[in-house]
């Protein structure tokens, strides 16, 4: 077990209206490294109230230690791209969770509890938050890979397929500690944050680093669209959750995404402009999307049957 801590990139900076370009610059320089070595690190001063964080993560809390009749009255109902409203990971499932997932506010897809009232605003101020946060994230990281200014927003305008779930898992018995096995992110980057039990990991040099809480932070991993746009320069990062004994987890988790039908490749500049062959094959968002949907509905027997990012990589 690694010991190491993941990086922390300062965002204040990029809030200075008086323009700090000294620290801007060492923003950006510390999150190119911490994107094409880890894949992972944290932010802070990022703009969203630790005590918004806070009452999110505590009404969720309540929200989940409804009875199951009560949590069922939010089941999800049909058409949308994802399970928007509460699920449970079924029991066959490694998984062992249960999440209420929403798209933005205002979508035709979301499904609140009445329980508890002022749940719904909290999670879509958290929401919006993050939107923003994300936007100045996406900024930042075409600026690392010294992409044309405002190539990514323009590639990713439209907003309406990100999502966010509210997680609980359940205390580990003595037989079993997995909480989410390990894997990638399908979408651009993740945000979250998580209450004082932890159990985030990230996997570097052979090593499984502990996410440490820390109040006020966003931890931020990297996911395979950023991968494959960059042909490999940025990395998906490989995490997990881990659960405590006798304890429940709690966390939030903040998926910057993609609409469905954009096309995703290599780009040029990563590729045919600097004379290397490109690592993965195109593919359409949506059925990639959906071949992870069916790795959580229909869990394979064999861990080798689940589906990754590997399966548009070309054989180099």
């Amino acid at each position: 077990m690694g010991n190491s801590s993941i990086p922390t990139v300062d965002l204040s900076p990029f809030f200075n209206e008086e323009g700090d370009e000294h620290g801007r610059r060492k923003a950006t320089e510390t999150l190119a490294k911490a994107c094409s070595e880890y894949g992972f690190f944290q932010i802070m001063n990022h703009g969203m109230p630790t005590d918004l964080m806070n009452k999110a993560l505590q009404l969720s809390k309540t929200f989940f230690q409804y009875p199951p009749e009560e949590k069922l009255k939010s089941s999800p109902g049909s058409g949308a791209p994802l399970p928007a409203g509460y699920s449970k990971q079924p029991d066959h499932s490694p998984d062992k969770n249960e999440y209420l997932l929403v798209f933005p506010p205002g979508s035709s897809f979301n499904v609140y509890p009445e329980n508890p009232p002022e749940l719904r605003s909290a999670i879509e101020e958290v929401f919006s938050h993050l939107v923003r946060v994300g936007s100045l994230l996406e900024s930042i990281i075409n600026d690392c890979l010294g992409l044309p200014q405002n190539f990514l927003r323009e590639y990713n305008h439209d907003r309406s397929w990100d999502f966010m779930a509210a997680l609980h898992y359940f205390p580990a018995t003595e037989r079993e500690t997995n909480g989410i096995t390990e894997h990638e992110d399908g979408n651009c980057f993740t945000f979250v944050f998580q209450d004082e039990v932890g159990g985030l990991e990230v996997h570097k040099d052979g090593e499984w680093i502990p996410i440490v809480p820390a109040e006020g932070k966003i931890v931020v991993n990297l996911s395979d669209v950023i991968q494959v746009l960059s042909n490999k320069r940025f990395k998906s990062a490989t995490h997990r959750v881990v659960r405590s004994k006798g304890r429940s987890r709690y966390s939030f988790a903040f998926f910057y995404n993609l609409h469905g039908d954009k096309w995703v490749e290599p780009l040029p500049q990563f590729t045919t402009e600097i004379g290397e062959s490109p690592k993965y094959r195109g593919f359409l968002y949506k059925d990639y999307q959906q071949l992870r949907m069916r790795n959580k509905t229909h869990p394979p027997s064999r861990p080798e049957d689940v589906i990754h990012i590997t399966h548009y990589a070309i054989d180099t």
